[in-house]
C-alpha cells in the first residue's frame, strides 16, 4: 500500500494536519529567524562541540518538557497506536511535524534518540504486557528516557562473548556484571540490558534481555573521558541489581534476537546522521572558495565524491527508513547504512586535512579552521560505535551477497567452553 493510500484512509488529510501543526506550533514556541544562505565567516564557529555531562542532563530535562508537551497536544507519537497515546496516521505526517518543528525553537531532542530510536521499539517487539503497558507511552511521552547497555570490556563487536550475568531467583532475576561505552546512561532512566543466562548453550543462545532501572542504588554509573574531551560515554557496574521477570524482553535465552532489532535500529540511526550540520557542505564548498581552491581540479573531483557520498547516502536512509515506517523489521540494509555514513565522513576528514593542513589542529584564531578538530577527533569511534566495519562488512556479504560465513567462529561449543578474555562463571 502506497502512503497516497495510506493518507486517504486517515481521519485529517496531510494539508488538514499540516495547517493544525502549525497553528499549535505557533502557539507553544517561537520561529526561528529565516536562516541566511551559509557565509564563511559570519555566525557562530561551533560547528562540532562537546557538551559537559551537566549540560547534557540539563537539556534531557528540558527535552522531556517539551516532549510531553507535544505529546498531550497530539504530536508526540503521531503514527503510535490511539490506545498508547498516538494518532494511527502515516508515517509522511510524522515527516511533516519534523519539518516544521525545526522552523522553531524548541528544546534539542537528541536525548532521545537512542530511547526512541532503538530500546523503545524492541520494548514494544519483545516486551510483556506488563513492561509495554508500563514503559511505550511513557517514554514516547518523554517521561523517561532509556539507554542501551550492550558492550562490554571483553565483548565489543563481538556481543555475543558477553558474560554479565542474570540468574534467576524466584520471580527475579539477579544481574552481575560491568558494560562499557554507554551512551548517556547518567541521564537515562531505564536501560536495555543483554546478559547471559545459561553458560552451557552455544554463546549466541543463552543470552537474554531485560529492561533495567538505571536509579537503582545498584547500578554504578562512570563517566568515560574522550580524546575530544567529552565524557557522554559510561562504564556501569551492575551489583546484583534484581529485575523482575515481566520486565523480560522475549523469552529465556532468546536476548539475541533481540538484541538484533536493536542493533538494526541503532545502525539505522547512526547511519541517517551526518557531520552535525545541514548546511554541511555549503560550509565546505565555501571554505574552498575560501582559500582559492575552487579552481583546482584535484580539489573539485575530491569535492564532487564527497557530495554524491552524501547524496547516495541520504538515498538509502530514505529507503530503509520507509521500510521502518511501513511496520517491517530493519534488515541488512541498515549494516549498509551505517558503513556509508563512516566511509563518507573518512573521506570528509581526509578532505578537510589536504585543504587545511596545520590550520586544522592548531588553534590560531582564524574563523571556520580549528572548529573541525573535535569533529575529526571524533569520527574514527564511528568505526566502532554500532558495530565495526569488520562486522558490518561481514553481514553485508554474507546476508546481502550471499557469501558464506566467515570462519573462525565457534556457534556450536557450550560458552563456557570458549576461550574469552573476561573470566568464566
Amino acid at each position: 500500500m502506497c502512503s497516497s493510500d495510506l493518507t486517504h484512509m486517515a481521519d485529517i488529510t496531510l494539508e488538514q494536519f499540516e495547517k493544525e501543526a502549525l497553528a499549535w506550533l505557533d502557539a507553544n514556541a517561537e520561529r526561528r529567524p529565516v536562516e541566511k544562505a551559509f557565509v564563511w565567516g559570519e555566525g557562530a564557529d561551533n560547528f562540532y562541540r562537546e557538551k559537559d555531562r551537566g549540560e547534557e542532563a540539563k537539556n534531557a530535562e528540558a527535552a522531556k518538557v517539551w516532549r510531553q508537551k507535544k505529546f498531550d497536544a497530539g504530536y508526540g507519537w503521531i503514527s503510535g497506536p490511539k490506545e498508547l497515546g498516538g494518532r494511527e496516521l502515516p508515517g509522511n505526517y510524522d515527516r511533516a511535524f519534523n519539518q516544521l518543528e525545526s522552523m522553531f525553537r524548541v528544546a534539542d531532542q537528541s536525548a532521545f534518540s537512542i530511547s526512541l530510536g532503538m530500546v523503545t521499539p524492541t520494548i514494544y517487539a519483545h516486551g510483556s504486557q506488563a513492561a509495554k503497558d508500563a514503559y511505550v507511552k511513557r517514554l514516547w511521552r518523554g517521561e523517561m528516557i532509556a539507554c542501551q547497555l550492550f558492550s562490554e570490556p571483553g565483548a565489543g563487536s563481538d556481543l555475543a562473548s558477553l558474560t554479565t550475568k542474570a540468574e534467576k531467583d524466584g520471580d527475579e532475576w539477579v544481574i552481575t556484571g560491568q558494560k562499557v561505552w554507554t551512551t548517556g546512561a547518567h541521564y537515562s532512566d531505564i536501560g536495555e540490558i543483554i546478559t547471559r543466562t545459561d553458560w552451557d548453550m552455544p554463546k549466541h543462545k543463552g543470552l537474554t534481555a531485560f529492561i533495567v532501572n538505571m536509579k537503582d542504588p545498584n547500578v554504578d554509573i562512570r563517566p568515560l573521558k574522550q580524546m575530544t574531551g567529552g565524557a557522554s560515554f559510561n562504564e556501569i557496574f551492575f551489583n546484583e541489581v534484581r529485575v523482575p521477570d515481566d520486565h523480560r524482553l522475549g523469552d529465556v535465552n532468546n536476548g539475541w534476537n533481540v538484541a538484533l532489532t536493536t542493533l538494526m535500529n541503532e545502525r539505522s540511526s547512526i547511519g541517517s546522521g551526518n557531520a552535525g550540520d545541514k548546511n554541511l557542505m555549503a560550509r565546505i564548498r565555501a571554505m574552498v572558495v575560501h582559500y582559492g581552491l575552487d579552481k583546482d581540479p584535484l580539489v573539485r573531483i575530491q569535492l564532487a565524491d564527497l557530495i554524491m557520498g552524501y547524496q547516495v547516502a541520504s538515498m538509502n536512509v530514505a529507503r530503509a527508513q520507509s521500510k521502518i515506517k511501513l511496520g517491517q523489521l530493519p534488515g541488512p540494509e541498515m549494516s549498509i547504512t551505517k558503513m556509508a555514513l563512516v566511509n563518507n565522513q573518512a573521506k570528509l576528514v581526509k578532505f578537510l586535512s589536504h585543504t587545511l593542513g596545520p590550520k586544522l589542529i592548531a588553534d590560531s584564531g582564524e574563523w571556520g579552521t580549528y572548529a573541525w578538530a573535535n569533529f575529526v577527533l571524533g569520527t574514527p569511534g564511528l568505526r566502532i560505535a554500532g558495530g565495526s566495519d569488520e562486522v558490518m562488512r561481514n553481514i553485508t556479504g554474507e546476508r546481502v551477497l550471499g557469501l558464506p560465513k566467515e570462519p573462525g567462529i565457534d556457534s556450536v561449543s557450550p560458552f563456557r567452553d570458549i576461550k574469552v578474555s573476561a573470566p568464566k562463571k
